[in-house]
């Protein structure tokens, strides 16, 4: 079937499409939080931080705006539950075989954006906490968990 719009028009609507995240496994890690006693954590919360010229030239910005799933604002710790397929987890990441140019680019641009994300959390003392989704649905977070509890 033919698209009705021009690919120009096409990359403008799909731009304009937002996830609602990875709610049921955000919500999962959750609920392993309240089990584990884990308290003080903050959902989505906004960090800007203010980078240096060299890496606000690369980035064409002088704030980068890190949205973490979970944040101890006190404690300065941040938690990502990553996705296995959108941040290439090791063990279960495949690149989808329609328009695979695409899909290899689009994936590794993420893992890049997540790799910038850790750096500059680390330079403004953040701790950063990467769970992959496998971890949280296959039950395997106990000893994630101790090590987020032992920084909170």
């Amino acid at each position: 079937m033919v698209d009705v719009f021009s690919l120009a028009k096409r990359t403008e609507v799909m731009s304009r499409i937002r996830g609602k995240g990875n709610k049921s496994t955000e919500l999962a890690l959750a609920i392993a939080f309240r089990r584990a006693g884990i308290k003080g954590w903050r959902h989505h919360v906004v960090i800007r931080l203010k980078l240096g010229p060299r890496v606000a030239l690369r980035v064409g910005k002088p704030v980068l705006v890190v949205r973490p799933d979970f944040v101890f604002r006190r404690e300065k710790v941040v938690v990502f539950v990553d996705g296995c397929f959108w941040h290439q987890c090791p063990l279960h990441s495949k690149v989808p075989e329609n328009n695979r140019v695409f899909w290899a680019q689009k994936l590794a641009r993420n893992v890049e954006r997540d790799r910038l994300h850790d750096r500059e959390l680390k330079k403004a003392g953040w701790r950063v906490r990467r769970i992959w989704e496998h971890e949280v649905s296959n039950g395997l977070l106990s000893g994630r968990l101790g090590r987020i509890a032992s920084f909170v």
